[in-house]
């Protein structure tokens, strides 16, 4: 009684995962080892707001930040966001080992001009060590993040403005790679037998985030991410070509299709091709990732985003790719209250997956 009565409370944050085309929200509690959805929040970007991942009309998404706070329904202003695009670099760099962080720190900057495109003085750098390298004997793996100033101060600036207050800027396709950590791996240890199980935990786990604009590729493996890239391509060009078959503007295509309202013979006449390109972004995305690794062609993916709500999508990218296709829903093994439900949380789940590690960061450790 006494030892819960001091335990140290932990201090929750909001996953606010900034697309787009939507903003997408999630805040966890933590019951003992059970995590539960308190709130959830999903609300459109109007208009082209981003040009390449960097924010032009700061008021569309400022509106859109707004109704998300409104949404939530909490006090809690403490956010855990994250960037992406061409101007985040992410490198993986080999150190002695038993450095603190300000002999790494002074290590990574002699180093870091000639691993990041852009001056220095331009960028936030920040670094991880990740432990003890497989591929480099009696060194450690320390992944270096860089991040163009512009994009990070721009995020920062419209949090304030709507009064959430940042605590923590990650980057999406590692997010998605935490979110998979923490519930992809539960979801296999349920369903397996112990056998089943050590198996699994060998294997890596292979998830495609399908946004609006990015394919996002992420592996983990023995817990860590091993690997994350970006490809240019996503759900817009299927939002573009069916406004034009439907004489639609984007955002009545983009609503339609989330809710299951286009025209019957969209499947027919629309859908196809884009199925066809999405099949061979992801043929070259596995491509890249055994080639840049040497690891073996995965035997199974499992994809989240806006385009893993596209009914049976997976079984078609299965027939096309040969390979087992799932959805991932991070909140498949957590209790969701009855309110949040009533708000259409389960069509949402797949979409809100970098959300969701991103709120995980409530309960770990985090790097200063």
């Amino acid at each position: 009684m006494l030892r819960e009565l001091f335990k140290k409370k932990v201090s929750q944050m909001i996953g606010l995962d900034i697309g787009t085309r939507y903003v997408k929200a999630v805040l966890f509690e933590q019951d003992g080892d059970l995590i539960k959805v308190q709130g959830f929040a999903c609300e459109q970007i109007s208009g082209n707001a981003f040009v390449d991942r960097e924010i032009k009309d700061f008021d569309a998404v400022s509106t859109a930040l707004r109704k998300v706070k409104l949404g939530l329904k909490t006090k809690n202003k403490s956010v855990a966001v994250a960037v992406s695009g061409s101007s985040v670099i992410t490198k993986l760099v080999f150190m002695d080992p038993d450095q603190n962080d300000f002999e790494l720190e002074g290590q990574i900057e002699l180093e870091a001009d000639s691993l990041i495109p852009y001056p220095l003085d331009e960028v936030y750098l920040d670094f991880e060590e990740l432990g003890e390298s497989e591929t480099h004997i009696g060194k450690v793996d320390v992944l270096l993040s860089a991040a163009h100033k512009d994009m990070i101060d721009s995020r920062i600036t419209l949090l304030r403005e709507v009064h959430f207050e940042p605590k923590v800027m990650d980057i999406e396709g590692y997010a998605l790679g935490n979110a998979l950590r923490a519930f992809a791996k539960s979801r296999v240890d349920s369903e397996a037998t112990e056998t089943d199980a050590i198996k699994a935990e060998a294997e890596p786990l292979c998830c495609i985030n399908i946004g609006a604009s990015l394919l996002q590729v992420c592996v983990v493996k023995n817990d860590k991410v091993v690997y994350s890239k970006e490809h240019v391509f996503g759900l817009d060009s299927l939002v573009q070509d069916l406004s034009i078959v439907h004489t639609l503007e984007r955002q009545e295509t983009e609503s339609q299709l989330v809710n299951g309202e286009l025209p019957a013979n969209w499947r027919q006449d629309t859908f196809p091709i884009f199925l066809s390109n999405l099949t061979q972004h992801l043929s070259r995305a596995m491509q890249m990732y055994i080639s840049s690794t040497n690891a073996e062609r995965p035997q199974s993916i499992m994809i989240c985003g806006g385009g893993a709500n596209i009914e049976l999508i997976a079984e078609d990218l299965e027939n096309e790719l040969s390979v087992d296709v799932k959805v991932f829903n991070p909140f498949e093994n957590m209790q969701i209250s009855e309110k949040v439900q009533q708000q259409g949380f389960e069509s949402m789940a797949p979409q809100l997956a970098i959300a969701a590690g991103l709120a995980y960061r409530s309960f770990e450790p985090c790097h200063i």
